[in-house]
Protein backbone atom coordinates (compact mmCIF):
# COMPACT_ATOMS: atom_id res chain seq x y z
CA UNK A 1 0.00 0.00 0.00
CA UNK A 2 1.51 3.13 -1.18
CA UNK A 3 0.29 6.41 0.89
CA UNK A 4 -0.28 9.52 -1.84
CA UNK A 5 -0.47 12.41 0.71
CA UNK A 6 -1.56 15.05 -1.54
CA UNK A 7 -1.23 18.65 0.30
CA UNK A 8 -3.95 21.72 -0.63
CA UNK A 9 -3.71 24.97 1.14
CA UNK A 10 -6.23 28.15 1.04
CA UNK A 11 -7.16 28.62 -2.86
CA UNK A 12 -5.24 25.59 -4.23
CA UNK A 13 -6.64 24.34 -7.79
CA UNK A 14 -8.83 21.37 -7.15
CA UNK A 15 -7.83 19.89 -10.47
CA UNK A 16 -4.40 19.50 -9.72
CA UNK A 17 -5.03 17.76 -6.62
CA UNK A 18 -8.37 15.71 -7.89
CA UNK A 19 -7.06 14.83 -11.21
CA UNK A 20 -4.17 12.69 -10.30
CA UNK A 21 -6.42 11.37 -7.25
CA UNK A 22 -8.80 10.23 -9.87
CA UNK A 23 -5.85 8.58 -11.79
CA UNK A 24 -4.54 6.94 -8.16
CA UNK A 25 -8.23 5.66 -7.62
CA UNK A 26 -8.60 3.90 -10.63
CA UNK A 27 -5.84 2.34 -10.26
CA UNK A 28 -6.26 1.14 -7.19
CA UNK A 29 -9.91 -0.59 -8.27
CA UNK A 30 -7.65 -2.54 -10.75
CA UNK A 31 -4.83 -3.56 -8.03
CA UNK A 32 -6.44 -3.24 -5.03
CA UNK A 33 -4.19 -2.39 -2.15
CA UNK A 34 -1.76 -0.35 -3.96
CA UNK A 35 -2.87 3.14 -3.28
CA UNK A 36 -4.22 4.50 0.06
CA UNK A 37 -4.85 8.94 -0.90
CA UNK A 38 -5.04 11.21 2.24
CA UNK A 39 -5.46 15.16 1.16
CA UNK A 40 -3.22 17.22 3.84
CA UNK A 41 -2.83 20.60 4.88
CA UNK A 42 -1.20 21.83 7.95
CA UNK A 43 -4.83 21.65 9.88
CA UNK A 44 -7.31 19.21 9.58
CA UNK A 45 -10.24 20.22 8.21
CA UNK A 46 -12.34 21.87 4.93
CA UNK A 47 -9.65 23.21 2.21
CA UNK A 48 -11.81 26.10 0.07
CA UNK A 49 -9.83 25.53 -3.60
CA UNK A 50 -10.20 28.71 -5.57
CA UNK A 51 -13.40 27.35 -7.37
CA UNK A 52 -15.41 27.79 -3.97
CA UNK A 53 -15.24 23.80 -3.41
CA UNK A 54 -13.95 22.47 -0.56
CA UNK A 55 -11.64 19.10 -0.10
CA UNK A 56 -11.52 17.43 3.64
CA UNK A 57 -8.17 17.52 4.75
CA UNK A 58 -6.60 15.69 7.56
CA UNK A 59 -3.12 16.89 9.29
CA UNK A 60 -0.06 16.13 7.63
CA UNK A 61 1.90 16.11 10.73
CA UNK A 62 -0.14 13.03 12.17
CA UNK A 63 0.42 11.40 8.79
CA UNK A 64 3.17 8.30 8.88
CA UNK A 65 4.65 5.89 6.27
CA UNK A 66 4.25 8.62 3.40
CA UNK A 67 4.99 7.04 0.11
CA UNK A 68 4.64 10.13 -2.05
CA UNK A 69 3.89 13.34 -1.30
CA UNK A 70 1.85 15.86 -4.19
CA UNK A 71 2.15 19.08 -3.79
CA UNK A 72 -1.04 21.06 -5.86
CA UNK A 73 -0.65 24.27 -7.36
CA UNK A 74 -3.24 27.17 -7.41
CA UNK A 75 -3.84 31.06 -7.20
CA UNK A 76 -2.80 30.46 -3.43
CA UNK A 77 0.40 29.00 -3.66
CA UNK A 78 2.26 32.13 -3.23
CA UNK A 79 0.94 32.81 0.40
CA UNK A 80 1.31 29.22 1.32
CA UNK A 81 5.48 29.69 -0.24
CA UNK A 82 5.51 32.58 2.64
CA UNK A 83 3.84 30.36 4.99
CA UNK A 84 6.79 28.73 7.08
CA UNK A 85 4.55 26.16 8.84
CA UNK A 86 3.77 25.38 5.13
CA UNK A 87 7.27 25.20 4.04
CA UNK A 88 8.50 23.56 7.24
CA UNK A 89 5.77 20.56 6.64
CA UNK A 90 6.86 20.41 2.84
CA UNK A 91 10.31 19.57 4.31
CA UNK A 92 9.69 17.37 6.65
CA UNK A 93 6.85 14.95 4.95
CA UNK A 94 9.41 15.51 1.41
CA UNK A 95 12.85 13.94 3.53
CA UNK A 96 10.43 10.59 4.75
CA UNK A 97 8.48 10.25 1.26
CA UNK A 98 9.91 7.95 -1.33
CA UNK A 99 8.82 10.71 -4.11
CA UNK A 100 7.95 14.24 -4.19
CA UNK A 101 6.04 15.61 -6.93
CA UNK A 102 4.51 18.85 -7.83
CA UNK A 103 1.58 20.04 -10.08
CA UNK A 104 1.40 23.17 -12.18
CA UNK A 105 2.26 26.27 -9.66
CA UNK A 106 2.89 23.81 -6.79
CA UNK A 107 6.56 23.72 -7.89
CA UNK A 108 6.92 27.35 -5.86
CA UNK A 109 6.60 24.88 -2.73
CA UNK A 110 8.86 22.43 -3.87
CA UNK A 111 11.43 25.34 -5.28
CA UNK A 112 11.12 27.60 -1.89
CA UNK A 113 11.21 24.51 0.45
CA UNK A 114 15.21 23.75 -1.43
CA UNK A 115 13.81 20.72 -2.83
CA UNK A 116 14.69 21.65 -6.25
CA UNK A 117 18.06 23.39 -6.28
CA UNK A 118 20.56 22.22 -9.19
CA UNK A 119 17.40 20.01 -10.34
CA UNK A 120 15.67 20.60 -13.56
CA UNK A 121 12.04 21.33 -13.22
CA UNK A 122 9.05 22.70 -14.79
CA UNK A 123 5.71 24.76 -14.12
CA UNK A 124 2.85 26.30 -16.07
CA UNK A 125 4.25 27.98 -18.97
CA UNK A 126 2.66 31.25 -18.02
CA UNK A 127 4.71 31.17 -14.29
CA UNK A 128 8.11 30.42 -16.57
CA UNK A 129 9.43 33.97 -16.15
CA UNK A 130 8.52 34.62 -12.67
CA UNK A 131 9.35 31.13 -11.19
CA UNK A 132 13.26 31.62 -13.11
CA UNK A 133 13.25 35.14 -11.22
CA UNK A 134 12.49 33.88 -8.20
CA UNK A 135 14.22 30.58 -8.27
CA UNK A 136 17.85 31.08 -10.43
CA UNK A 137 19.47 27.68 -8.48
CA UNK A 138 16.57 25.73 -10.04
CA UNK A 139 16.88 24.86 -13.85
CA UNK A 140 13.37 25.84 -15.31
CA UNK A 141 12.52 23.47 -18.35
CA UNK A 142 8.63 25.46 -18.88
CA UNK A 143 8.55 23.66 -22.51
CA UNK A 144 8.01 20.13 -20.63
CA UNK A 145 4.96 18.28 -19.70
CA UNK A 146 6.55 16.93 -16.34
CA UNK A 147 10.28 16.43 -15.57
CA UNK A 148 11.70 13.53 -13.36
CA UNK A 149 14.40 14.26 -11.53
CA UNK A 150 15.37 10.89 -9.40
CA UNK A 151 12.49 11.02 -6.71
CA UNK A 152 11.53 14.72 -7.15
CA UNK A 153 8.73 15.07 -10.28
CA UNK A 154 7.30 17.86 -11.32
CA UNK A 155 4.38 18.94 -13.77
CA UNK A 156 3.29 21.90 -15.87
CA UNK A 157 -0.62 22.64 -15.40
CA UNK A 158 -3.02 21.13 -14.90
CA UNK A 159 -4.07 18.12 -16.83
CA UNK A 160 -0.07 17.45 -16.73
CA UNK A 161 -0.91 16.48 -13.17
CA UNK A 162 -2.82 13.10 -14.90
CA UNK A 163 -0.30 12.27 -17.30
CA UNK A 164 2.38 12.23 -14.14
CA UNK A 165 -0.21 9.87 -12.18
CA UNK A 166 -0.02 8.11 -14.73
CA UNK A 167 4.16 7.93 -15.11
CA UNK A 168 3.72 7.38 -11.80
CA UNK A 169 1.36 4.40 -11.85
CA UNK A 170 3.02 2.54 -15.29
CA UNK A 171 6.47 2.80 -12.59
CA UNK A 172 4.72 0.98 -9.74
CA UNK A 173 1.97 -1.36 -11.67
CA UNK A 174 3.05 -1.18 -15.14
CA UNK A 175 2.14 -0.54 -18.39
CA UNK A 176 -0.70 -2.12 -18.60
CA UNK A 177 -2.29 -0.97 -15.63
CA UNK A 178 -1.42 2.35 -16.66
CA UNK A 179 -3.16 2.24 -19.75
CA UNK A 180 -6.58 0.67 -18.43
CA UNK A 181 -6.57 3.71 -15.79
CA UNK A 182 -5.97 6.31 -18.57
CA UNK A 183 -8.46 4.45 -21.16
CA UNK A 184 -11.16 4.67 -17.82
CA UNK A 185 -10.17 8.37 -17.49
CA UNK A 186 -10.92 8.97 -21.61
CA UNK A 187 -7.03 10.56 -21.18
CA UNK A 188 -4.52 9.85 -23.84
CA UNK A 189 -1.70 7.16 -22.74
CA UNK A 190 1.17 7.58 -22.98
CA UNK A 191 1.77 11.53 -23.43
CA UNK A 192 5.35 11.52 -22.79
CA UNK A 193 7.11 13.69 -20.10
CA UNK A 194 9.26 14.92 -22.94
CA UNK A 195 6.03 16.73 -25.43
CA UNK A 196 6.11 20.60 -25.33
CA UNK A 197 3.05 21.89 -23.72
CA UNK A 198 2.46 23.97 -26.66
CA UNK A 199 0.59 22.93 -29.34
CA UNK A 200 0.83 24.11 -33.08
CA UNK A 201 -2.97 23.83 -33.08
CA UNK A 202 -3.46 26.64 -30.56
CA UNK A 203 -0.78 28.78 -31.81
CA UNK A 204 -2.36 29.10 -35.36
CA UNK A 205 -5.92 29.58 -34.29
CA UNK A 206 -7.59 32.64 -33.71
CA UNK A 207 -10.23 32.78 -30.93
CA UNK A 208 -13.83 32.92 -33.24
CA UNK A 209 -11.56 32.54 -36.46
CA UNK A 210 -13.45 31.58 -39.41
CA UNK A 211 -11.32 28.51 -40.03
CA UNK A 212 -11.43 27.46 -36.32
CA UNK A 213 -13.69 24.61 -37.31
CA UNK A 214 -11.53 24.00 -39.90
CA UNK A 215 -8.12 23.70 -37.96
CA UNK A 216 -10.35 21.32 -35.49
CA UNK A 217 -11.03 19.25 -38.55
CA UNK A 218 -7.34 19.12 -40.29
CA UNK A 219 -5.88 18.32 -37.13
CA UNK A 220 -8.41 15.10 -36.71
CA UNK A 221 -8.07 14.35 -39.94
CA UNK A 222 -4.42 14.22 -40.61
CA UNK A 223 -3.99 11.05 -42.31
CA UNK A 224 -6.50 12.42 -45.14
CA UNK A 225 -5.31 14.08 -48.10
CA UNK A 226 -5.69 17.43 -47.28
CA UNK A 227 -5.02 19.43 -50.29
CA UNK A 228 -6.14 23.34 -50.47
CA UNK A 229 -9.14 22.12 -52.97
CA UNK A 230 -10.15 19.72 -49.99
CA UNK A 231 -10.14 22.38 -47.40
CA UNK A 232 -11.24 25.22 -49.55
CA UNK A 233 -14.41 22.98 -50.48
CA UNK A 234 -14.98 22.32 -47.03
CA UNK A 235 -14.53 26.18 -46.12
CA UNK A 236 -16.73 26.79 -49.03
CA UNK A 237 -14.45 29.08 -50.84
CA UNK A 238 -12.36 28.87 -54.28
CA UNK A 239 -8.86 27.62 -53.78
CA UNK A 240 -7.57 31.14 -54.50
CA UNK A 241 -9.64 33.13 -51.79
CA UNK A 242 -9.51 30.35 -49.30
CA UNK A 243 -5.32 30.33 -49.54
CA UNK A 244 -5.29 33.96 -48.88
CA UNK A 245 -7.90 34.55 -46.14
CA UNK A 246 -6.43 31.46 -44.68
CA UNK A 247 -3.34 32.98 -44.85
CA UNK A 248 -4.25 35.99 -43.50
CA UNK A 249 -5.92 34.83 -40.13
CA UNK A 250 -3.81 31.99 -39.50
CA UNK A 251 -0.29 33.37 -40.27
CA UNK A 252 0.33 30.26 -42.49
CA UNK A 253 -0.23 29.13 -46.14
CA UNK A 254 -2.57 25.68 -45.92
CA UNK A 255 -0.30 23.65 -47.30
CA UNK A 256 2.25 24.77 -44.27
CA UNK A 257 -0.27 24.13 -41.71
CA UNK A 258 -1.13 21.19 -42.21
CA UNK A 259 2.72 20.07 -42.40
CA UNK A 260 3.07 21.59 -39.20
CA UNK A 261 0.15 20.04 -37.46
CA UNK A 262 1.52 16.55 -39.19
CA UNK A 263 4.92 16.79 -37.56
CA UNK A 264 3.58 17.67 -34.46
CA UNK A 265 1.24 14.46 -34.35
CA UNK A 266 4.48 12.61 -35.58
CA UNK A 267 6.60 14.24 -33.14
CA UNK A 268 4.55 13.42 -30.04
CA UNK A 269 4.04 9.64 -31.53
CA UNK A 270 7.46 9.23 -31.46
CA UNK A 271 8.51 10.33 -28.54
CA UNK A 272 5.52 8.16 -26.50
CA UNK A 273 7.44 4.91 -28.28
CA UNK A 274 5.62 4.31 -30.70
CA UNK A 275 6.93 0.71 -32.32
CA UNK A 276 6.68 1.57 -36.09
CA UNK A 277 8.26 4.47 -37.84
CA UNK A 278 6.26 3.41 -40.93
CA UNK A 279 3.02 3.05 -39.14
CA UNK A 280 3.72 6.61 -37.73
CA UNK A 281 4.52 7.96 -41.03
CA UNK A 282 1.25 6.77 -42.01
CA UNK A 283 -1.13 7.75 -39.30
CA UNK A 284 0.06 11.56 -39.79
CA UNK A 285 -0.78 11.90 -43.19
CA UNK A 286 3.10 11.54 -44.68
CA UNK A 287 2.80 8.04 -46.47
CA UNK A 288 6.27 7.34 -46.01
CA UNK A 289 8.75 7.57 -43.68
CA UNK A 290 11.39 9.91 -46.27
CA UNK A 291 8.36 12.21 -46.26
CA UNK A 292 8.22 12.37 -42.71
CA UNK A 293 11.46 12.68 -42.99
CA UNK A 294 12.24 15.97 -45.07
CA UNK A 295 9.07 17.57 -43.54
CA UNK A 296 10.47 17.05 -39.87
CA UNK A 297 13.78 18.50 -41.24
CA UNK A 298 12.10 21.96 -42.87
CA UNK A 299 9.78 22.67 -40.05
CA UNK A 300 12.02 21.74 -36.87
CA UNK A 301 15.70 21.34 -38.40
CA UNK A 302 16.02 18.00 -37.22
CA UNK A 303 15.17 14.73 -38.22
CA UNK A 304 12.69 12.73 -36.64
CA UNK A 305 15.29 10.05 -35.19
CA UNK A 306 15.55 12.87 -32.44
CA UNK A 307 12.06 12.63 -31.16
CA UNK A 308 12.36 8.98 -31.12
CA UNK A 309 16.09 9.50 -29.47
CA UNK A 310 13.79 11.16 -26.68
CA UNK A 311 11.41 8.33 -26.14
CA UNK A 312 12.02 6.95 -22.92
CA UNK A 313 10.73 3.63 -21.21
CA UNK A 314 8.42 4.63 -17.94
CA UNK A 315 10.13 5.64 -15.07
CA UNK A 316 13.44 6.58 -16.36
CA UNK A 317 14.59 10.07 -15.45
CA UNK A 318 15.03 12.51 -17.96
CA UNK A 319 17.99 13.31 -17.08
CA UNK A 320 19.35 9.96 -18.60
CA UNK A 321 17.42 10.90 -22.18
CA UNK A 322 19.57 11.81 -25.40
CA UNK A 323 21.45 15.49 -24.70
CA UNK A 324 20.20 16.15 -28.18
CA UNK A 325 18.42 19.91 -27.87
CA UNK A 326 14.65 20.16 -27.51
CA UNK A 327 12.30 21.43 -30.05
CA UNK A 328 9.74 23.74 -28.94
CA UNK A 329 6.50 23.02 -31.16
CA UNK A 330 6.07 26.81 -30.21
CA UNK A 331 9.14 27.43 -32.54
CA UNK A 332 7.58 25.13 -35.28
CA UNK A 333 4.61 27.20 -36.38
CA UNK A 334 7.12 30.29 -36.08
CA UNK A 335 9.57 28.64 -38.28
CA UNK A 336 6.93 27.37 -40.80
CA UNK A 337 5.39 30.84 -41.04
CA UNK A 338 8.86 32.69 -42.19
CA UNK A 339 9.50 29.73 -44.27
CA UNK A 340 5.79 30.97 -45.85
CA UNK A 341 6.70 34.68 -45.95
CA UNK A 342 9.60 33.77 -48.21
Amino acid sequence: MRKIAVLLFPDFQILDATGPMAAFEIAERYVPGSYALHPVAIEAGLVRSSSGACLQARDARGLRGVHTLLVAGGDGVERAAACETTLRLVRNVAARAQRVASVCSGAYLLAQGGLLDGLRATTHWSRSRDFVRRFPGVRLDADRIFIREGRVWTSAGISAGIDLALAMIAEDLGDQTARRAAQQLVFYYRRPGGQSQFSALLDMAVPGGRFADLLDHMRAHLRERLSVEDLAERAHLSPRQFSRLFHAEVGLPPARAVESLRVEAARAALESGADSVQRVAVQCGFGNPERMRRSFQRVTGAPPSTARRRAAPSGTSTASRSSAPAVRVADVAARARAAGRR
